[in-house]
């Protein structure tokens, strides 16, 4: 009684000091439209787009085609991405499966083969997977949009020709990186001007390969343009991924030891699917399904909601301590269960159902931290799914693999159309290979693969990997909630987690939600070769107080402690319920939200 006493003091006194935190930033609040992304310019264009008449859906890829300049060492026009959007006019959510695909050549044996059983660190063409990002482009455009690709691309071809103030992130990440350097496309290109050994914040940098790559698209599109607007949306399409640019690129590939071939890109489709989503205490949470790790924060939801993190309180030792061990359970079932929807079949209905939480939630021991990786048989609770008999690919000691980081732009408009939108290059600049004059790299998304045959994620030919991306579209009762995501690798999760609970259960304003101190785990298979487990590790913001950290220590967890603005890259937009439009953005990144 005395020990629970005290619990319930340290919490009453803690849960008041999180909320007097001064908030950074305000609740940037509009009525007819808001946009929040990882890069100011990213959110101004997008805004621009809508205040010229186009919709969520046209700004969205206007906003992220700026992103893959300002922002580009995380994404660009060889990325890999989920999407998920809500129709206003047909009242649905629906996700954009526009993850990469293994070149027809990869394969486990060919990896054994020719190099040593190992995939490559994120760097090099074999890292690669078809990129996804225009197919993703096209498909928003075409079904929703009702703008053409002159228009939506006109502002980043623009900065592109004439260039643009690099900023200090980008100077650093472009001058830091041996690998841009060692590649002779790669150099020319982030380093165009003679003698250029660096960059330095504010100076202009310009692109005129990656302008005349997307200028190519708009050329191709003006040429069938005859036809109507749709015509040439699948004409500017074609152009990258059956026409002159994919044999480009199928060439330079083969010439610099790549697996990549024409019929690769010529084959790629990015794809519609239903999402997947679980009732969060009135809360519709909706995620992508297939080949990425969104479905394992719905599990994780899942086990929370038979708590009462009320109760407990934001950042308390029982919240945070219940919060980790249910992501560890979650994502031991990602490891099992997730992957690529075309090569596994998923017990969707198992693993998200409350009685399977149910069962979950009873592996938890609210005094101590589990050191084991524990999936569970969520097929089980699916009648006639065939019992799930898969190797786990666990690695305990060994080092290596790059976590990565992506970007992100949120869009509402005024008919509350939403988009979330997550593009990447999984590592800094992807596979770091420039394609010869094209002015873009590869996604690395390949050394997310298992090498393990029979694994949920092997490598096959033509597979998307199961890949850390993840977007966010909340519901409540029947009309559009919320949306928001974040960049961070396997951490994607953990900090949409976090900011939707912080406006669910603690009453947390959106950006308040955002800022608010955080914390992280690695304690499951990491995504990225070699697919290292760090058991029991948990990281906190240091704005968590010492005595919360002691406390998490005494219940056996790995504590590390990192700055105070260390922990998530975060977006959201909110639709309050009297239809007004409130955006947050991080200030631990160079994140803005803006609306009107």
């Amino acid at each position: 009684m005395k020990l629970l006493f005290s619990a319930l003091l340290l919490t009453a006194t803690l849960l008041p000091q999180a909320r007097r935190e001064p908030q950074t930033r305000p609740v940037v609040l509009g009525r007819f439209h808001a946009v929040s992304s990882m890069r100011l310019e990213g959110t101004q264009v997008a805004e621009r787009i809508l205040h010229q008449g186009g919709n969520a859906f046209d700004a969205a890829v206007a906003g992220q085609a700026v992103l893959g300049l300002v922002d580009a060492n995380n994404n660009g026009i060889g990325g890999d991405a989920v999407v998920l959007v809500y129709d206003a006019a047909s009242g649905k959510v629906v996700s954009i499966d526009a993850e990469g695909t293994a070149p027809r050549l990869a394969t486990i044996e060919w990896f054994e083969k020719h190099n040593g059983g190992k995939l490559p660190d994120s760097d090099g063409l074999l890292a690669g997977t078809v990129p996804g990002v225009i197919d993703a482009w096209y498909l928003m455009l075409d079904r929703w949009g009702t703008m053409t690709f002159a228009q939506v691309l006109a502002p980043a071809i623009d900065m592109a020709e004439n260039g643009f103030p690099i900023n200090d992130k980008l100077a650093g990440a472009i001058n830091g990186s041996k690998r841009l350097r060692k590649y002779p496309s790669s150099a020319a290109n982030y380093f165009p001007l003679p003698g250029q050994q660096t960059w330095k914040g504010g100076e202009i940098a310009r692109f005129p390969n990656l302008a005349r790559t997307m200028r190519r698209l708009v050329e191709a599109e003006q040429r069938a343009s005859s036809h109507g607007r749709r015509a040439g949306l699948k004409a500017a399409r074609d152009e990258f991924y059956k026409g002159a640019i994919a044999r480009e690129m199928a060439s330079f590939s083969e010439a610099n030891g790549g697996l990549f071939r024409y019929e690769d890109f010529a084959t790629y489709a990015a794809r519609f699917e239903e999402p997947v989503s679980v009732d969060y205490r009135g809360y519709q949470v909706y995620k992508n399904a297939s080949s990425n790790q969104g479905p394992a924060e719905l599990a994780a939801l899942n086990l929370l909601e038979g708590y009462d993190l009320k109760k407990m309180g934001h950042n308390s030792p029982d919240y945070i301590h219940t919060s980790i061990e249910s992501i560890k359970l979650a994502f031991a079932d990602r490891e099992k269960y997730l992957g690529d929807t075309a090569f596994i079949r998923i017990p969707f209905e198992g693993l998200l159902s409350k009685s399977y939480a149910d069962s979950r939630r009873a592996l938890i021991d609210p005094r101590r931290a589990s050191l084991e990786f524990r999936p569970g048989e969520a097929e089980k609770f699916q009648p006639g799914f065939p019992a799930v008999e898969r190797p786990g690919n666990v690695n305990l000691s060994a080092e290596g693999g790059q976590n990565g980081d992506t970007t992100y732009i949120a869009v509402v408009d005024k008919h509350r159309n939403m988009v979330s939108f997550t593009p990447s290059l999984h590592n800094g600049f992807g596979t770091n290979v420039v394609m010869g004059d094209l002015g873009f790299s590869f996604n690395c998304r390949g050394d997310y693969f298992s090498l393990t045959r029979g694994h949920a994620n092997a490598l096959e030919p033509g597979k998307r990997p199961r890949s850390t991306l993840q977007s966010t579209l909340v519901m409540k009762d029947g009309k559009p909630a919320m949306i928001l995501g974040s960049p961070g690798g396997d951490d994607q999760c953990l900090r949409t987690m976090q900011t939707f609970l912080n406006m669910a259960e603690f009453g947390m304003n959106v950006q308040r939600a955002i800022e608010a101190p955080r914390w992280s785990t690695r304690s499951f298979p990491m995504s990225y070769f070699p697919h290292r487990m760090y058991a029991g590790e948990v990281t906190v913001e240091d704005r968590i107080p010492d005595s919360i950290r002691k406390e998490l220590i005494s219940r056996g967890h790995k504590l590390k402690t990192g700055g105070g603005w260390s922990i998530g890259l975060n977006a959201a937009i909110v639709v309050g319920a009297n239809g007004v439009l409130q955006a947050g953005a991080d200030p631990r990144a160079d994140a803005y939200a803006l609306a009107w």
